[in-house]
C-alpha cells in the first residue's frame, strides 16, 4: 500500500537521509496520539524493540492533569513507566512532515503483558474473541469536522468567539462551496493516501464549513489505527496552512454537530465470507446479523459512554438534526440510531450514535462486545421501525447526558463481562472526573442569563 513501510524500507530511507525522525505514538483515553519523536538511527538501534513512557498518560484528563483515584497509576504508586511496543505493521511515511515516519505502539506492562486499560488493548481483546471463532470485524468510521479560515492560535486568542468558518451556508454535497475549501481538503485527502490510508471520498456536510472525508472499509484494528492517524494528521495539515479544524461533537449551538457514523459487519477470516448476508431473507440479513444488531440495541445504553465520552457529546443529540435520539433500528432511515445499509456481501449496520469526538478503539470494542452478546444469547431482533423515529415513543432513548451514560456503564453486566471490572472501573472513574470538572465550572450562558437579572 502506498505510504506503508517495512523495517528494511525504513532502514534504507534513514541511511539515505530521506527519513531522520520517527514519531512513536499510542492513543490515550481521549483518542489523541501521545508519544515521542525519535531520531531515525536511534529508532533502528533501540526503539524498534520498545521505549517507555509515564503511566500517568492513561490516567489523566484532557488537560493532562494527573487524576487522583485511579488504581492503575497514582502519586502513591509513584507514577512509574509502561512499555510502548511498536507495531511495525503500522509503520508508514508522514508526507506532510519533513523526513518523518510514524509507527503506532501497543501499551504493555513492565512484565510484557498488555495494559488492559489501554484503548488499543481493549479493542484487540474483543477482536481476539472473534478470531477464536474464525471471524473478523470490518469497520468504516465516517468523520465529520468543521473548517475555519483562522489558525488555532488566532481562534484561541479570541476565546473561540466570532470564528470565521470556511463557509457561510449549508454545503451538504455542494461542489462550489467545497471548492473554496479544496486547498485544505485536497491536501488532507492526498496526504492520507500517501500515508497508507486509502481515501474514498470527501464531501460537504450539512453545516456551514462542515466537511466529511471517508476511507475504504477495512479490518477493525486497521480502521481504528487509520482513524486516529487521520484525525491527528488532518489537524497538522490545517495547522501548516494557518487554518483550523475541529472534531468537537457540537462546536456551536446553532449548527449541526459532527458525527462519526460507524459501519460494521462480520466476516470469516478464511475465505472472506460475509457473515451478515443472506439472500433468502427478505431484508438480506443473516441470523447472525439479526442477533448482532439485537445485541447492539440491547447494549446501546451501556456502551453510550464509549460512543459519546464528553459533556459536549450529548449536546449533539437533538431531534431533527440527523443525530439520533433513539436506540432503534431501521432500513436505510437516518432518523434511527442504527441503520441497515448495503446489500449482498456489502450489507452492514451503521451506528449513528457516536460523535466525531469518540475514541475509535473504545467505540469499536464496545460494539463488538454488544454484538457478540446478542449472538451468544441468540437475541431476537425487534420489529423494524419506519418513518420519523425521533417521534416514535416506543423506541428506547439514547442517554441524554454524560451523567446518565456513566450510570449505565457502571452498572453494565455486559461490558464488565467483556472488558473486565478493572477496565470498566478505570473508565467510570475517568468519566466521573470529567463530569465533576464540568459541574464546578461557570459557563458564559449562566453569566449572560443571570448576571443582571437575578
Amino acid at each position: 500500500m502506498n505510504g506503508m513501510l517495512d523495517l528494511a524500507g525504513l532502514t534504507k530511507l534513514v541511511e539515505s537521509g530521506d527519513i531522520d525522525t520517527v514519531v512513536v505514538a499510542f492513543t490515550d483515553m481521549q483518542g489523541r496520539l501521545i508519544g515521542k519523536r525519535i531520531t531515525g538511527h536511534f529508532f533502528l538501534s533501540s526503539v524498534v524493540k520498545e521505549t517507555h513512557a509515564c503511566n500517568y498518560l492513561l490516567a489523566c484528563d484532557m488537560e493532562m492533569e494527573p487524576v487522583p483515584g485511579f488504581k492503575i497509576a497514582s502519586w502513591d504508586k509513584g507514577y512509574g513507566d509502561f512499555v510502548m511496543k511498536p507495531d511495525l505493521d503500522t509503520l508508514r511515511l508522514v508526507p506532510w512532515l519533513e523526513k518523518t515516519a510514524l509507527v503506532l505502539t501497543d501499551v504493555l506492562n513492565e512484565d510484557g503483558t498488555p495494559a488492559a486499560h489501554a484503548p488499543r488493548s481493549i479493542l484487540k481483546h474483543q477482536l481476539k474473541r472473534l478470531a477464536d471463532r474464525g471471524w473478523c470485524a470490518k469497520k468504516g468510521s465516517e468523520l465529520e469536522f468543521y473548517c475555519y479560515n483562522e489558525s488555532y492560535a488566532e481562534l484561541q486568542a479570541k476565546g473561540y468567539r466570532d470564528m470565521t468558518r470556511s463557509g457561510s451556508y449549508s454545503e451538504d454535497y455542494h461542489i462550489f462551496q467545497t471548492t473554496k475549501e479544496e486547498p485544505l481538503i485536497r491536501a488532507i485527502r492526498n496526504g492520507m493516501d500517501a500515508c497508507g490510508i486509502p481515501v474514498e471520498t470527501s464531501k460537504g456536510e450539512w453545516g456551514p464549513g462542515q466537511e466529511e472525508i471517508n476511507f475504504i472499509y477495512d479490518e477493525a484494528l486497521r480502521m481504528a489505527d487509520n482513524h486516529v492517524i487521520y484525525k491527528n494528521g488532518a489537524k497538522e495539515i490545517a495547522y501548516l496552512q494557518d487554518k483550523a479544524i475541529t472534531f468537537m461533537a457540537k462546536p456551536t449551538f446553532e449548527h449541526a454537530g459532527s458525527s462519526c457514523h460507524i459501519h460494521s459487519s462480520l466476516w470469516q477470516i478464511d475465505g472472506d465470507k460475509a457473515l451478515f448476508s443472506d439472500a433468502s431473507d427478505p431484508q438480506g440479513m443473516s441470523p447472525i446479523m439479526r442477533s448482532y444488531v439485537a445485541g447492539l440495541l440491547a447494549g446501546a445504553r451501556d456502551m453510550t459512554y464509549f460512543l459519546a465520552p464528553f459533556i459536549n457529546s450529548y449536546k449533539r443529540f437533538q431531534s431533527g438534526s440527523f443525530a439520533p435520539t433513539k436506540a432503534a433500528w431501521s432500513m436505510d432511515n437516518r432518523t434511527a440510531g442504527f441503520r441497515v445499509v448495503g446489500h449482498g456481501k456489502g450489507i452492514r449496520i451503521e451506528c449513528r450514535i457516536p460523535g466525531a469526538d469518540c475514541n475509535p478503539y473504545l467505540a469499536f470494542a464496545a460494539m463488538v462486545a454488544a454484538g457478540l452478546n446478542g449472538i451468544d444469547k441468540k437475541m431476537e431482533l425487534p420489529p423494524v421501525l419506519a418513518g420519523n423515529v425521533y417521534e416514535n415513543k416506543r423506541a428506547q432513548d439514547v442517554p441524554k447526558t454524560l451523567r446518565d451514560a456513566i450510570k449505565y456503564l457502571d452498572k453494565s453486566k455486559l461490558l464488565r463481562a467483556a472488558f473486565g471490572d478493572e477496565v470498566i472501573d478505570h473508565y467510570v472513574h475517568a468519566a466521573t472526573w470529567e463530569q465533576s470538572e464540568y459541574d464546578r465550572r461557570v459557563t458564559d450562558w449562566e453569566v449572560q442569563r443571570l448576571f443582571e437579572r437575578v
